[in-house]
This record gives structure tokens, C-alpha cells and sequence, in this order.
């Protein structure tokens, strides 16, 4: 009789972990998708604010009408992308477009004193922060999802419930991870 009572206390606490680790697995995963919602909510009002942007300028910049072509196609394959992985990609091509925009409206005085244009400028890189920190809390979640999911002896469970990796956001872009070139010198600049 006492080695049934042993084994049903056995099996009653192996259940029992089984849950536990289930629901946190679960927690987990709900906290990683709702931060990649978090991203998607701020890339949604970049999206919304490049148009915008490109509307503004586009008078004062006739002739660069291939720089806000560019702008346009790589926002249209951002707001495209599905998943992390693929996200990430396009957006950094987003960002080079809007990058190259900003260097040729620099050539344009009008533009610079337009007030319209500084706003949604100051707008983007609002966004462009926002974005940075819902990825990185994105991330983090991910990554401990990702850990608790793989690790022993909770991966046991993950696996026989299905529960799949969670994609991170990375850089996948070369020229993102370049070092921004600085030049504090303080000679004339003519």
C-alpha cells in the first residue's frame, strides 16, 4: 500500500511541475507576441508618417524624384514584411531610404526651414526611438522564452506541447553594424 501512496505522490508532483513549467512557458510566450506587437504598433506609425514626409517634400525636390521613389518602395516592403526576421530586414532598408532622403534634403534650404518637415523629422526619430526600445524589450522576452523553451528539464515539456522558438529581431544589414565615423576636429570648415 505504501509504495502506491509513493508513486501517486510521485506522479501527483511530476503533474504538478508539468504544469508549472507548461504555464510559464505559456506566460512567456504570450510576453514575447505581445511585445513583437509593441514593435508592430510603432513600425505601423512610422509607416503612416513616411508618406507624409515624402508628400512634404516632394515639391521642393523635383528633381530627386528616384530618392522618394526608393523611400516609397522600401516602406511598402516594410509594411509587407512578416515575422521578426523578416521585419528587421526591411526595415533597415527603410531606414537607409529615409537616410539617403535626409541627406539629399539637406541640399534644399527651403526644406530645412520648412516647419512641417523638422516636425515629422522630430516625429520619425521619436519613432525611430520607440522602435529601438520595443525591440530590445521584445528581445529580451524572446530570449527568455527562447532559454526556457530549450533548457533542460522544461524542454521536455516545450516539446511535447509544441511550443516553436521565437524569432529576434537582429540586424541583418552589414552596413547598420558600421561604426558612425566622427570628426571633432576643429578646424575650418569651408
Amino acid at each position: 500500500m505504501s509504495v502506491l501512496i509513493v508513486i501517486l505522490v510521485a506522479a501527483g508532483l511530476l503533474l504538478v511541475w508539468a504544469i508549472a513549467v507548461y504555464n510559464r512557458l505559456v506566460g512567456l510566450k504570450n510576453q514575447a507576441e505581445n511585445g513583437w506587437k509593441q514593435i508592430d504598433v510603432q513600425l505601423k506609425r512610422r509607416h503612416d508618417l513616411v508618406p507624409n514626409l515624402v508628400e512634404t517634400v516632394r515639391g521642393a525636390m523635383e528633381f530627386e524624384r528616384d530618392t522618394l521613389t526608393a523611400v516609397m518602395e522600401a516602406r511598402s516592403r516594410a509594411v509587407a514584411a512578416a515575422g521578426p526576421a523578416e521585419a528587421g530586414r526591411r526595415e533597415g532598408e527603410l531606414t537607409q531610404a529615409l537616410g539617403r532622403l535626409f541627406a539629399v534634403a539637406e541640399n534644399y534650404p527651403q526644406l530645412t526651414a520648412n516647419q512641417n518637415v523638422r516636425m515629422l523629422q522630430e516625429e520619425l526619430t521619436a519613432t525611430e526611438n520607440k522602435v529601438g526600445f520595443a525591440r530590445q524589450f521584445y528581445n529580451d522576452i524572446a530570449t527568455k522564452y527562447n532559454i526556457a523553451r530549450e533548457t533542460f528539464p522544461s524542454n521536455i515539456v516545450a516539446s511535447s506541447f509544441g511550443f516553436t522558438r521565437a524569432e529576434l529581431f537582429e540586424i541583418t544589414d552589414p552596413g547598420e553594424r558600421a561604426v558612425p565615423k566622427v570628426d571633432l576636429s576643429m578646424r575650418d570648415r569651408a
